[in-house]
């Protein structure tokens, strides 16, 4: 790397007392982005002074989250096609350096379990049986009941680790191995409870939006119907709204994502991160994709 030379006296530079020089020597490491992350974590390891960690800590940082910035950007404006890629962009906040292609292999695990189950002339509520079986009971996801608001509970990676997620993290996760397997269910963004609908596109008259029934992936994917919708929302005192029963847009379910991380920051008293989630929030703007 011709750069070498440049980034190793802006490393040696970054305990300058001077606020100016450290200012100039971040600008400067911030515009070289990844290729000086390896420099300032070797430098970090064979240092003590507090105030340099605590500097090299702020600059890594601050380049990780331009790239989950620029990562975020890249998806939604590319069409938002992929929902679990959506997922794993947010997740990079907080594991960077995580091994994505790990995810996607327990997915593809979990995919291949149920795939060995399906059969051809299974009904739409056999199909969903199976996945909750191999999903719930053979895997053991379940619901974080003890610890509803915690941050990891919306990070793809911890989830599949811990087998514990929200109602969302759930329902990405679901959503995405029916998609592996063919199986139309998608999501749709019921307030205070995130859900799922398994859609016949051929069936529209004589079902509301093509939603043959509703899965609920928080509780062991329960299924149920449009009538539970409607008792739900009186309960809660709103109206009836088409965008409470209809599936919903990849870009849709990521802003509501992150809408939890900024709740569950907030609740920690996190400020820097809950406003670092609202500047991801900024770059989805566009809700109609």
């Amino acid at each position: 790397m011709e750069n070498v030379k440049e980034i190793n006296a802006l490393v040696k530079l970054l305990d300058d007392p001077d606020q100016e020089v450290y200012q100039h020597v971040e600008g400067r490491l911030l515009e070289y982005g990844s290729q000086v992350i390896d420099f300032l974590e070797n430098t970090w390891e064979h240092s003590l002074d507090a105030l340099l960690q605590q500097r090299i800590e702020n600059i890594v940082h601050k380049i990780q989250f331009n790239n989950v910035k620029e990562d975020l950007n890249l998806w939604y404006q590319s069409g938002a096609f992929d929902l679990l890629q959506g997922a794993l962009v947010i997740n990079r906040y907080q594991y960077p350096d995580l091994d994505e292609d790990k995810v996607i292999f327990q997915l593809e695990e979990i995919k291949r379990e149920i795939w060995i189950g399906l059969q051809y002339e299974m009904s739409s509520i056999e199909k969903i049986k199976l996945i909750n079986h191999v999903f719930y009971n053979v895997y053991g996801f379940a619901g974080n009941t003890k610890n509803h608001m915690d941050p990891q509970n919306s990070f793809m990676s911890q989830v599949m680790e811990s087998k514990k997620g929200n109602q969302i993290s759930l329902a990405i996760i679901y959503a995405t191995l029916a998609k592996k397997l063919d199986i139309p269910v998608y999501g749709v963004n019921l307030p205070q409870h995130f859900i799922l609908g398994y859609i016949d596109e051929t069936k529209q008259e004589e079902h509301e939006f093509g939603v043959l029934f509703y899965i609920n992936a928080f509780n062991k994917g329960a299924i149920f119907g449009k009538h539970d919708v409607d008792q739900f929302l009186r309960q809660l005192n709103l109206d009836p709204q088409p965008g409470f029963y209809a599936p919903c847009s990849n870009v849709e379910i990521i802003r509501r994502v992150i809408r939890n991380l900024i709740s569950a920051y907030e609740n920690l008293g996190s400020k820097e991160k809950a406003e670092e989630m609202k500047e991801l929030q900024d770059i989805l703007v566009n809700t109609n994709l």
